[in-house]
């Protein structure tokens, strides 16, 4: 589980965690508020309601 993966990350390590991620396909859960990082690397979005 990852909360807010991005946080306090230059654009060079965001695009090596993008990277990582998609070539290494871990299973994971993470929390995220930027959309184009999600767009990039989830398989399934999951809406939690009343949030």
């Amino acid at each position: 589980m990852w909360d807010e993966p991005l946080n306090f990350i230059d654009v060079y390590s965001r695009m090596q965690i993008e990277d990582l991620i998609l070539h290494g396909c871990p299973t994971m859960l993470f929390v995220e508020h930027d959309e184009a990082f999600r767009n990039a690397v989830a398989t399934q979005t999951i809406h939690l309601p009343g949030l």
